[in-house]
């Protein structure tokens, strides 16, 4: 069973101090956890990172605001770093504190007697794991997890409930797995037959993952085919993605929701694919790309591009594109009236032709 935890509080000038921040204001105050800058209350921190927001800041509840360093004065205290946003998620888990996972192995859990369960491991209700697993140090497999035989964790793996990880597959430390989370499940594969039946392609391949890697819930890492789909070191995976079989993302790049990737594609270290978009297979996507929501690409994009629309081209023409594309009515309208002006205007014939004139 999780154990509970207690939410602790803290000084203001503690939490400055192990952010690494700057103070300015009472670091008496007493600060009992964070919130958004619309709901914190005289005993919470805030934050700030969008410059649209600063004026909320103003007249804020929050016993104390993250900002950056140049941010103006305001009523409420302010701790002033340089990424605020980021101090803002290393406070939140002082005082959010997850369940705590004893380690031990529940009564209903099935492990074959070959797999090799590593100390610190908490498996809990109904949990399976196959023939010679490797579970790394201090994992944690909450209920109906399922690790197919072979399986390879680092140290830290943590599962949640019905997640599963294929046959063969290989985890590296600090992996977490959401609910429902699929990986190595078959890639999408299969071949014509001489009678027009599509027969389906042995998927042999594993997947592999590197260290610190977050795969949101009721995500799908395909297996691939032949070779191994691989997820890079720092990258995350959000709800719903499908990564294709034979796929390759590199370091900490970031997947949205509903995003889809068919099979080998290759995507580079910290690209940003936001939601819904959509790689066609056997791409290239470069390094540092962006593309932006609902974008799909059916070409190889060079490093440090940024892609928007369906299909997908430059950010900055598809802005301009979007800004005409919403004058058209009033553009026809206006063309329209130039043609009949043009038409009223215009002689309608050759009065010297007419009278067959050839001087």
């Amino acid at each position: 069973m999780a154990r509970s935890v207690t939410i602790p509080s803290m000084k203001l000038g503690e939490l400055a101090s192990r952010l690494g921040a700057e103070l300015r204001g009472d670091a008496e105050l007493e600060i009992t956890g964070v919130k958004g800058i619309e709901d914190a209350g005289p005993s919470e921190i805030t934050f700030v990172a969008n410059p649209k927001y600063a004026g909320l800041a103003r007249k804020t509840a929050a016993a104390a605001v993250l900002v950056e360093p140049e941010f103006p004065e305001i009523d409420a205290a302010t701790v002033r770093i340089k990424n605020p946003y980021h101090a803002f998620s290393r406070a939140l888990g002082m005082f959010y504190q997850p369940p705590a996972y004893p380690a031990g192995i529940h009564d209903t859990a099935v492990i074959d007697p070959t797999a090799q369960i590593s100390e610190g491991a908490h498996i809990g209700a109904y949990v399976v794991v196959g023939a010679n697993v490797k579970l790394g140090p201090n994992a944690t497999l909450l209920p109906h997890v399922v690790l197919y035989p072979g399986v390879r964790t680092g140290s830290r793996f943590f599962a949640h409930a019905h997640a599963v990880v294929r046959e063969g597959c290989e985890l590296g430390d600090d992996v977490t797995l959401e609910n429902g989370a699929i990986v190595g499940a078959d890639g999408f594969g299969f071949s014509k037959n001489d009678k027009g039946q599509w027969q389906k392609i042995p998927q042999s391949g594993p997947v592999r993952i590197g260290d610190r890697v977050d795969i949101q819930a009721n995500a799908c890492v395909d297996r691939a085919t032949v070779g191994a789909t691989e997820i890079g070191e720092g990258s995350k995976i959000d709800n719903l993605v499908q990564i294709g079989h034979g796929s390759r993302v590199g370091k900490d790049t970031l997947v949205c929701a509903q995003t889809g990737l068919a099979g080998s594609s290759v995507i580079g270290n910290n690209v940003i694919l936001a939601g819904q978009t959509g790689i066609a297979g056997h791409l290239t996507v470069g390094d540092g790309v962006i593309l932006t929501a609902q974008s799909a690409v059916s070409h190889d994009v060079p490093a440090g591009k940024i892609i928007s629309g369906s299909p997908g081209f430059d950010n900055r023409i598809w802005l301009r594109a979007v800004a005409i594309f919403q004058r058209l009515p009033e553009l026809l309208k206006r063309l329209d009236r130039l043609e009949k002006r043009v038409a009223q205007t215009s002689p309608t014939s050759d009065t010297s032709a007419e009278n067959g004139n050839t001087e």
